[in-house]
């Protein structure tokens, strides 16, 4: 059988107090490390903190830091400075907050240490052997503070705890004692007995004063009397089984300006707040424990914060140079230099107030970004500067007078007193204008023909400058200002006395207009003028539009040219004012082509309207303008008609009054032939030199067929004065047959020579079997015009197109005296 008994254990602690850190303030690199922030690119090695503490009875003390398990250990401390290093390279990214623990001894404290003895337990078994064995076990051993010896039953503090009476003054422990078992008795039964042990923990003076209530701030107001209470500190022993008395202190920072209560902790100002030299005050207060026999046994520290708060009483005040001043004034020249101080104000500002009281904002009201005040924050005083901040808007142009509201307003005041003066800047003029016209350029018409020293457009330039400065003079220069003028003050531009404006001749001018002021700024407009067309041309009739002749179901054409510039006075219109007879010819009214009515297809028709059998018309046209008043202009054509001719007569026809077409077509056709040749020549060339096979020169004769002669009626054109009309126009045969020196049956005419060199004569061509033979109808009139035009002339017909139909002339005559047809 066990026996067991209740166990009250007592643990007294000897007076011995413990070493505590420095409080860690903001920014601070000495304390208990508690706020450290470190950048993670620091370097490895680096010197970081320093732990600082002290022990209550001087002794000197050690440094430690503590990790989880299984943590990484970034900084090492050296035990007896206390100097934190890196040792581990930081990276936030993976870890931005680090936990370590630390520790400060004085190895000395005679508290209770982890692992002590405290008490031994001892249980009695009254068998013998085996069964009378006895081992002791501690029932919730995870939660306890507490182990004890299986064997001996000696009960222990555990390793790493500490007991505290201010946090827990009784523990209590279950103890389980077991026998050894029923072996030798021949069964296996195990007795066992449990006990608690009641710990009491007793205090010890061993936890220095503590300040309740922290942080401390008081306030002394400007009205606040001497030897007034500002705040009253409280510090409490940290023992709590036998407190001790507190006694309070001023350690430092009260300059004279304060005291405390050594019992009561009351600190009070006996200075006047007008005395006081600073606006904050930090007071370190000391609170001591002092024992029953007198003697100081620990103390700890807090610090006051005493701010001397001043009465809102006084605005700010601007003051000149003979004193409070609520208005300034400034003469100076338009457009200063961006930057420039403003040297002829002499402003001052002041509060009276203190501290955040006297604490106020300054700004100019008025038109913005002109000036800038410095400084726009001031307390106390300040000298007011007002500079140049955009040049172009001080302008006399646009104001004569800026004025300006300087204000001065307290800043975080709840009265937010204010006070402003009045700035007033009275502006000079300069010359910083140019002239400048109304527009860019001026149009103007005015109509041909108009006298001179006409007036034209006038121009207009203003000068904003003041005075001499504004005055403009106006000239003209360009090559298109010859016949124009301008009067130097008034702008108007007229026309040159002697100046005649045809618009035939020139219809536009344009030139330069000039105004400049007295320092020799200028600006310029570019001046358009168009001189407007007046009907003064009347239509003219081509030379040669005496005579003309017309193919039935062709028309002819007559044109009239009006020397006028513009429409609708140069806008022509035809018309046939008579004909004999009449009712034959109709005319297009504005192409000026004229044809027969529409039922006359044929000379016969003709013949049956009139008994005249020449055939020629004449017709009296007129070719008037549209302008206004109108001009108008007749001439009297002769027409005559024939039947529709075959196509080489008619084209010679057709271009009789245009000899440049007709050789430039034969030239085209010839042309065309060269190119045919040589293609040919080429492809024969390059077949030949492919053949890999060197045949022999063989000459083949053949006997040339005979066959029956067949002869070629060739029609020339025949020209001889006819007795009449009708006898212009005459078919003649040609009586020579041309042999075919090919006897291939083709039958080839000789062409006209033309005028540049021969090509290679065409490929024969195959006539039908029943082909007499080409004719050639003739065509009656002159291959040359008996006029030139003036208005051919302008369109660049020259001597050398002459020259060319002379020599085409010249070749038809040749060939007509080889078949016996007489000259044209």
């Amino acid at each position: 059988m066990l026996f067991f008994g209740f166990c009250f254990v007592l643990i007294a602690v000897q007076a011995n107090y413990a070493p505590y850190f420095f409080d860690n303030g903001a920014g601070s690199t000495n304390g208990n490390m508690a706020l450290l922030s470190l950048s993670e690119d620091t370097p490895v090695g680096t010197y970081v903190y320093t732990l600082n503490g002290t022990d209550p009875e001087g002794d000197p003390v050690t440094y430690g830091l503590t990790y989880e398990a299984g943590s990484r250990r970034y900084f090492s401390v050296d035990r007896n400075l206390g100097n934190v290093t890196l040792i581990e390279e930081l990276d936030r990214e993976k870890e931005d907050e680090i936990e370590v623990i630390v520790s400060i001894s004085d190895g000395l404290s005679t508290n209770t240490p982890s692992g002590s003895s405290i008490f031994k337990i001892e249980a009695v078994d009254r068998d013998t052997g085996s069964g009378g064995s006895i081992t002791y076990f501690l029932q919730n051993i995870h939660a306890n503070k507490f182990t004890i010896d299986r064997h001996s039953g000696v009960l222990r503090i555990k390793t790493g705890v500490t007991l505290d009476y201010e946090k827990s003054r009784t523990h209590f422990v279950v103890v389980v004692a077991k026998d050894g078992g029923g072996k030798l008795r021949g069964d296996n039964k195990v007795f066992s007995a449990t006990t608690t042990v009641t710990v009491n923990v007793e205090d010890v003076q061993d936890t220095p004063p503590m300040f309740i209530g922290t942080p401390y701030y008081g306030y002394v107001y400007e009205d606040t009397l001497a030897g007034s209470e500002v705040l009253t500190v409280v510090a409490l022993d940290g023992d709590r089984g036998k407190p001790n008395s507190i006694h309070y202190s001023l350690v430092n920072g009260s300059e004279g300006s304060f005291e405390i209560s050594n019992t009561t902790g009351a600190i009070s100002v006996i200075k006047s707040p007008n005395q006081l030299k600073k606006e904050v005050y930090e007071l370190k207060v000391q609170a001591s424990e002092v024992s029953p026999e007198g003697d100081v046994s620990a103390y700890a520290f807090a610090m006051v914060t005493i701010r001397v708060v001043d009465l809102n009483n006084h605005p700010p005040t601007f003051y000149g140079e003979n004193g409070p001043q609520n208005r300034f004034e400034l003469t100076m020249y338009e457009h200063p230099p961006e930057g420039e101080i403003l040297r002829g104000l002499k402003i001052t500002v002041n509060d009276s107030d203190q501290g955040a009281n006297a604490k106020f904002n300054l700004r100019l009201v008025g038109p913005g970004g002109i000036f800038r005040v410095v400084p726009q924050t001031v307390l106390n005083e300040a000298q007011v500067t007002i500079i140049v901040e955009n040049s172009a808007a001080i302008d006399y142009e646009k104001f004569k007078v800026l004025t300006f509201k300087l204000l001065a307003i307290e800043v975080n005041t709840p009265e937010r007193f204010s006070s402003t003066a009045d700035v007033v800047i009275r502006l000079l003029d300069t010359n910083d204008n140019v002239p400048k016209f109304s527009s860019d350029y001026y149009i103007a018409r005015i109509p041909e023909n108009s006298p001179g020293g006409s007036n034209v457009v006038a121009v207009t330039a203003t000068d904003p400058d003041s005075g001499l400065w504004g005055e403009v003079k106006y000239s003209i220069y360009g090559t298109g200002a010859d016949l124009f003028l301008i009067h130097p003050s008034t702008g108007i531009i007229y026309t040159q006395p002697w100046a005649v404006l045809d618009a035939e001749v020139n219809s536009k001018y344009n030139f330069y207009v000039k105004a400049e002021d007295t320092d020799g700024k200028y600006s310029l407009a570019e001046v358009f003028i168009t001189v407007l067309d007046v009907n003064d041309h009347s239509p003219e009739f081509n030379e040669n539009i005496q005579e003309k002749t017309m193919i039935i179901g062709s028309p002819v054409k007559i044109e009239a040219i009006d020397q006028d510039a513009e429409e609708p006075n140069n806008i022509v219109d035809y018309s046939i004012m008579q004909a004999d007879p009449a009712n034959v010819f109709d005319i297009d009214q504005s192409t000026g082509e004229i044809k027969l009515k529409s039922y006359i297809r044929s000379l016969d028709i003709i013949h049956n309207i009139t008994k005249n059998k020449d055939c020629i018309w004449s017709v009296v046209v007129q070719a008037k303008d549209r302008g206004s008043p109108s001009f108008s202009t007749t001439a009297v054509l002769k027409i005559d008609i024939t039947e529709e001719v075959r196509p080489m007569a008619a084209f010679l026809m057709q271009t009789k009054d245009n000899p440049m077409k007709a050789l430039g077509v034969l030239a085209g056709v010839m042309g065309i032939m060269v190119l045919i040749t040589i293609m040919i020549s080429t492809a024969m060339f390059w077949r030949n030199k492919r053949s890999n096979k060197i045949m022999p020169v063989r000459r083949i004769i053949k006997k040339r067929q005979t066959q029956p002669s067949r002869t070629v009626r060739m029609e020339w054109l025949k020209f001889k004065r006819p007795s009449n009309a009708a006898e212009k126009f005459v078919v003649e045969d040609d009586a020579q047959s041309l042999q075919n020196e090919n006897s291939n049956n083709n039958v080839q005419v000789a062409p006209v020579p033309p005028a540049a060199p021969v090509p290679p004569p065409p490929p024969a061509l195959a006539p039908s079997g029943d082909a007499s033979g080409w004719r050639v109808p003739t065509v009656s009139g002159s291959l040359t015009p008996k006029f030139i035009n003036k208005q051919l002339k302008k369109r660049g017909h020259s001597s050398a197109h002459n020259a060319m139909v002379s020599e085409l002339k010249m070749r038809f005559e040749k060939r007509n005296a080889a078949i016996g047809e007489p000259h044209i």
